[in-house]
């Protein structure tokens, strides 16, 4: 890390802008965004990189949290949006303002923002490429959503129903939302399981889902099907109980939460002056039955599989996006 950009941003503020907190996966954001920018401004390399969470996710009191954020006078916003389209308002606000905004995970659409995103799209597509080789006979699946109207959930489930068109031997016999968030989506299977046939063969989800729809199959006294996991702890103890008891089967996907950290460093870096592409692609983050124990050792309990970004890692990022 060189002197130049540590004087270059050293009195710049970054704000981060969070839409929800209800569930692990966003806590466990929130507490790798602390890891790595605390250590960043005690060392001077930014003046403040503090971070919000609105009360309710509504897209309306994210656009009024922006606008006071550019009250405040911060150089750059850091989104991780409740809708693609629907801050846009705000973000050119800001944009106009002279802030830099890099939203990530739930992006926006705004052209003067910058995006850093898997693609949720091929993530949903996987997870049937994966069943369609552990159940070559097909049949039914049930679909556990995330928030409804979230880019993420959207682009998820788009990806799960074209990989369902591409492998018609498999049949979406019911869908649910369960806001990535094991009490949600517990409930809300548990609610629509008599309505549908016995013989459901996976669940398909989007993260944060997986331990809840067990433990509603479980009390509803159905076979297990098989459920894609999505990286939670949780998810991953219970998978390796029952690996353990029976060889039960899965694989486990989500983007890692640290992705945070590499927004923080990409909106560093913009303000450093160097050149940054607009539109920024990170791996996604995949368990494999093989991985299933060293991902559980190094995953803390209530928390998520993860990945941190130093600077190098950012660099890194933006340099394979030229």
């Amino acid at each position: 890390m060189t002197s130049t950009t540590m004087a270059d941003t050293a009195a710049k503020r970054i704000a981060l802008s969070n839409n929800y907190a209800g569930n692990s996966w966003r806590q466990a954001m929130l507490q790798s965004w602390e890891t790595i920018t605390k250590p960043a401004v005690e060392a001077g390399i930014v003046a403040a990189a503090d971070a919000f969470t609105t009360a309710e996710n509504q897209a309306t009191e994210q656009a009024a949290q922006i606008q006071n954020m550019i009250l405040e006078g911060y150089d750059a916003i850091v989104v991780n949006a409740a809708s693609p389209t629907a801050l846009n308002g705000a973000v050119k606000e800001a944009c106009d303002a002279g802030i830099t905004v890099v939203s990530f995970d739930g992006i926006v659409t705004e052209p003067c923002a910058w995006r850093i995103a898997v693609d949720f799209k091929q993530m949903g597509k996987d997870q049937l490429v994966y069943l369609g080789e552990k159940l070559p006979d097909g049949g039914k699946l049930l679909e556990i959503r995330g928030l409804a109207g979230v880019f993420v959930d959207d682009e998820i489930s788009a990806g799960i129903h074209e990989g369902v068109a591409e492998n018609p031997k498999f049949e979406i016999v019911g869908s649910v939302h369960g806001d990535w968030a094991q009490d949600v989506a517990q409930k809300a299977v548990a609610g629509i399981l008599p309505s549908l046939p016995e013989d459901i063969v996976a669940v398909v989800t989007q993260g944060g889902d997986g331990y809840g729809a067990a433990q509603a199959f479980d009390a509803a006294g159905r076979d297990m099907p098989l459920i894609i996991m999505g990286n939670r702890q949780d998810e991953l103890a219970w998978w390796k109980e029952q690996k353990d008891a029976s060889g039960y089967e899965t694989m486990s996907v989500s983007i890692a939460p640290g992705v945070s950290t590499l927004a923080f460093w990409v909106a560093q870096q913009i303000l450093d002056g160097q050149d940054v592409p607009k539109d920024l692609v990170v791996p996604f983050l995949r368990i494999d039955q093989d991985g299933l124990e060293a991902s559980l050792e190094t995953t803390p309990a209530g928390g998520v599989a993860n990945v941190e970004y130093s600077l190098e890692d950012a660099q890194a990022v933006i340099a394979a996006a030229k």
